[in-house]
């Protein structure tokens, strides 16, 4: 071949002549005849797993690959994972949905303690409308604990505490550009929403946070010239919170929207558009980085690792899934609004249950009016317990944790009933969490039709045994079998006949 040969005639050639492709994620080459005594005939250059993605977005969050282990509430996302991320040169956050303040406090300074100095980690803040007072108390710990990536999740609207996160300490820098002491991660499925995160926060917000004294006048005349999140995770169909949205059609509507609202607003720096929801194998996430991703995000396939923070029974529930084995059931955290999450159908009557109450809530107004045989069922086959007595634990719950709530109950029968329906929702996560044998038909685990895809594409690899998946392995094979498919796509591009078992890639041990 010759610098001057016609491209046309280039392909052709390999077209007629290639016998044997060979490929790694170093490059990819072509040969012709005999694979012991071949002539080369086109070579593509190296692609590594660092390389896909957005660079900025390591340079940013001091990681060597695009790669985020996501929050799962519970501390199911542990301590131990992220640690364990960020000494891989990744990123991830801590899940600290649903727990007290203080024990965040805790994990905050145990992943300090253990990655020094590094950058690559983060928490997560859920948005709680049925307690905005502890979504503040966590935002004023993330700011006073200096916690550098913060990933907001399930929000509506912007809410003062997360504009607050993202306008704190905004300062210059000695060129005149605006530097952050931390980074909003928001992870949304609503164009609407994503474009209140993508502007600059509301005037009004930042005028009442300045008179509140959360921020200074400097910091709120910085807000208005930066987005309040410069990385935004679109989420797709995944598990726990979901608006089940195929990615292949939400991910363009948001890099599109993405790039018409940075002109619109003149960023002197582009936003970062990861994806989440549906990666489970190396061919979701090749897909997700070639539609365009700058980052992506796993979340239930972690669930399944040795790492996480649920029982080895529920660790095998999940290892047996299928990608049809989910199903949609009430949120515990936004039962009254008819919210709902994705969870694990195979092997737990958890969805089917949840769903009867919240039926039953819409069409009923209190507890003393669920039809006799109905409440006698479900005293005995959900609860285990009269519902009275669910109520006196219930009731002794909130008033050690916010007392306006039984006031509010005791007012109101239908608030009263919600509140006991949620106490099945709540205590079902915890029992999958603690293995708790006698209520294994009624483990809650969020997770999406992704923990089914990586379960069949582990099938016959040392990542089939739940005992083998640590967090690091799952993430550099998902990295190296998505750089290796992008490589033998690149060739195929170029006309070479590639077979298809170069789109395939089995599970190895990496380092």
């Amino acid at each position: 071949m010759t610098v001057a040969e016609p491209l046309a005639e280039v392909v052709r050639r390999i077209r007629e002549q290639v016998h044997v492709v060979s490929q790694d994620n170093g490059g990819i080459t072509a040969v012709t005849g005999d694979p012991t005594r071949h002539r080369v005939l086109a070579t593509l250059p190296p692609l590594y797993p660092e390389w896909l993605g957005d660079r900025s977005f390591g340079e940013l969050h001091g990681t060597r690959f695009p790669y985020v282990a996501g929050e799962m509430a519970n501390g199911i996302a542990t301590t131990e994972l992220v640690i364990a991320m960020g000494k891989a040169d990744m990123l991830g956050f801590f899940g600290a949905a649903g727990l007290p303040v203080p024990l965040v406090e805790q994990a905050i300074a145990t992943i300090r303690a253990k990655l020094g100095g590094r950058t690559n980690w983060g928490v997560n803040l859920i948005h709680a409308p049925q307690h905005p007072g502890w979504e503040q108390d966590m935002a004023d710990l993330l700011i006073g604990a200096n916690v550098r990536a913060v990933s907001a999740s399930a929000f509506m609207e912007l809410t003062p505490p997360v504009v607050q996160l993202a306008a704190s300490g905004l300062r210059v820098d000695r060129d005149g550009r605006i530097v952050r002491p931390r980074h909003i991660f928001a992870k949304v499925s609503r164009p609407e929403v994503a474009e209140k995160f993508l502007s600059p926060a509301p005037r009004a917000m930042l005028e009442m946070l300045c008179a509140q004294g959360r921020l200074t006048a400097d910091e709120a005349a910085l807000a208005a010239h930066v987005p309040v999140a410069e990385d935004l995770t679109v989420e797709a169909d995944s598990g726990g919170h979901t608006d089940n949205r195929p990615l292949v059609a939400l991910l363009p509507r948001m890099l599109a929207l993405a790039a018409r609202v940075t002109e619109q607003a003149g960023y002197s720096r582009s936003v970062r558009i990861g994806v989440a929801g549906g990666l489970g194998t190396p061919h979701s996430v090749a897909a997700a980085f070639a539609a365009g991703a700058a980052y992506v995000v796993t979340g239930s396939v972690n669930q399944t690792c040795v790492e996480a923070g649920v029982s080895a029974a529920a660790k095998e529930l999940l290892a047996q899934a299928d990608v049809a084995d989910v199903i949609m059931a009430p949120a515990s955290d936004m039962f009254e609004l008819g919210i709902k999450v994705q969870v694990l159908r195979r092997g737990t009557l958890f969805g089917t249950r949840a769903n009867l109450l919240y039926e039953l809530y819409r069409d009923v107004e209190s507890l003393e009016a669920i039809p006799g045989p109905e409440r006698d069922k479900l005293e005995r086959t959900v609860f285990r317990a009269p519902l009275a007595e669910i109520w006196a634990r219930t009731r002794r719950y909130w008033l050690d944790r916010d007392a306006t709530e039984v006031a509010r109950a005791e007012a109101d029968p239908k608030h009263r009933m919600a509140l006991v329906f949620r106490w099945y929702l709540g205590k079902s996560s915890w029992w999958a969490i603690e293995g708790e044998s006698s209520r294994r038909t009624d483990y809650q685990l969020w997770c999406g039709p992704a923990v089914g895809a990586f379960n069949n594409w582990a099938t016959g690899s040392f990542l089939a045994d739940p005992a083998q998946r640590d967090v690091v392995q799952v993430a550099r094979n998902l990295l190296e079998g998505a750089a290796v498919l992008t490589r033998a796509h690149q060739l195929r591009t170029y006309g070479v006949p590639v077979p298809s078992t170069a789109f395939e890639f089995v599970p190895r041990r990496l380092s």
